[in-house]
């Protein structure tokens, strides 16, 4: 899908149909003629933009002739019925004369704020400033999906008081595996802001600067959260799992008490149904309830030791 924007007289982004210089050119998983279209308009190198339409792409920074790319990690929900369902995709950030592009496999929920008027002192004219309220309002998503998994991590430990069973574990193994996948893209979002602050990569004025210190802030405490909750994982991970054993030592420990019980009277009864001569057993007629009691006593007797041994 090829957008083309350009900030008004009232400083809102108005839709435009043909590219011009100083707009906003967003492409979302773009077909061959839309790029081809953006090529030709724009004189923009077709590697740079074919680069960031691959999932596995790193961020970094990478000029060719005068474009100049940047590639940073978005997150991204892919479907709220996944497991899975927190990731990170790359977004390159094209720069080029008066030309401005944004290219990504999918729709992400960052892009579509500013496109919908959303982000308020936007100018398509100011690349820089845009560039770094592009990478401030990426990092603050970050937060954003940070705080939606720490009230899935609560609503998972709720659940797990009640049931620790293997689908509640297998829950956070996919939680603590879409945190691992945020602080790596968090780390590395932070190596390109911090070498966007020295300046070498794009002219910037005093609150260009400002601006970015708050998106370095930002998004180094998306990274110390982050850590925080894989930690917080982990720990509930350990926990649950010395419960899950300590409740199966205790089943085992109980069904060993109550098998030494049961095996008295069998015991007895064994001994006594020999071809052996019972003594004054023999010949008396109570002698099969005198032996059962006998049996129920001594298991009793059994029962009330494993008890105190707490095996029972």
């Amino acid at each position: 899908m090829l957008r083309i924007y350009k900030t008004d007289v009232d400083g809102n982004l108005e839709k435009l149909k043909t590219i011009e210089q100083n707009t906003w050119i967003n492409l979302a998983n773009p077909s061959k003629e839309e790029i081809k279209e953006v090529i030709t308009k724009t004189k923009i190198p077709e590697s740079l933009i074919l680069k960031v339409l691959d999932y596995e792409e790193l961020p970094r920074i990478e000029s060719e002739g005068k474009a100049t790319l940047i590639v940073v990690d978005v997150p991204y929900i892919e479907d709220k019925k996944s497991k899975n369902k927190y990731s990170t995709i790359p977004v390159g950030i094209i720069t080029k004369g008066s030309y401005f592009l944004t290219v990504c496999l999918n729709e992400t929920e960052v892009i579509n704020e500013f496109r919908h008027n959303k982000i308020k002192g936007i100018d398509t004219s100011k690349k820089t400033r845009f560039i770094i309220q592009l990478l401030l309002r990426i990092a603050a998503f970050y937060t954003k999906y940070l705080n939606l998994i720490n009230k899935e991590i609560e609503h998972k430990e709720k659940s797990l008081v009640k049931s620790t069973s293997n689908k509640e574990l297998l829950s956070l193994m996919h939680i603590q595996k879409s945190l691992v996948y945020f602080v790596t893209s968090l780390k590395a979002n932070d190596i390109i802001l911090e070498k966007l602050a020295k300046g070498n990569v794009m002219n910037m004025y005093e609150a260009d600067l400002d601006l970015l210190d708050d998106a370095m802030i930002e998004n180094k405490q998306g990274i110390e959260t982050a850590n925080i909750y894989i930690e917080i994982l982990s720990s509930m991970s350990d926990t649950y799992a010395s419960i899950i054993s300590n409740n199966l030592n205790t089943i085992m420990k109980f069904l060993a008490g109550v098998t030494i019980v049961i095996s008295i009277p069998t015991m007895i009864s064994s001994f006594m149904g020999m071809n052996v001569p019972l003594g004054f057993l023999a010949d008396n007629p109570f002698s099969f309830i005198i032996i059962f009691a006998l049996s129920i006593l001594i298991s009793i007797i059994i029962a009330i030791i494993l008890k105190h041994k707490d095996m029972l």
